[in-house]
C-alpha cells in the first residue's frame, strides 16, 4: 500500500494564529492591534527584519484581520471562508512576496503579470 504524504514547514505548522500568540514582536504587535481596533490604518506596512523573527506570520495575520468577512479587527474569526483561504494560502488577493527569492527586477515583472484580478 503507497500512502500519499504531504509535507509542512514546522514554520507554517506552528505558526502562530493570532496576535496574542506572537512572541518576541511585542512593540509590532501592539501597533498593529492598536491601529486594526481603532481603524487607523496606514495605506502600506513594510515588515523587515533577519531570518525568523516574524515578518511573514505577522503579514499573514495582517491579512487576515483586513480581509476577514466578519469585519476588520485585531481578532479574525478565523472560521469564515476568506481566514481559511489565507491560511492555506489560496486566496486570490493574499500574494506572499518575500525578497530573498524575488531579488531581479524581471522577476517582479513577471510576478506582477501573473496576477489575476476576478
Amino acid at each position: 500500500m503507497i500512502r500519499s504524504m504531504t509535507y509542512q514547514a514546522l514554520a507554517r505548522k506552528w505558526r502562530p494564529k493570532t496576535f496574542d500568540a506572537v512572541r518576541g514582536q511585542a512593540s509590532t504587535v501592539t501597533a498593529l492591534t492598536n491601529a486594526l481596533n481603532h481603524n487607523r490604518l496606514h495605506h502600506a506596512y513594510l515588515l523587515t527584519g533577519t531570518r525568523g523573527v516574524g515578518k511573514t506570520t505577522l503579514a499573514r495575520l495582517l491579512a487576515k484581520c483586513l480581509n476577514c468577512d466578519v469585519g476588520v479587527s485585531a481578532n479574525p474569526c478565523d472560521r469564515c471562508q476568506t481566514c481559511d483561504a489565507i491560511n492555506l494560502a489560496t486566496h486570490i488577493d493574499v500574494i506572499e512576496i518575500d525578497a530573498a527569492s524575488h531579488t531581479k527586477v524581471d522577476e517582479t515583472r513577471a510576478l506582477l503579470e501573473q496576477v489575476h484580478y476576478p
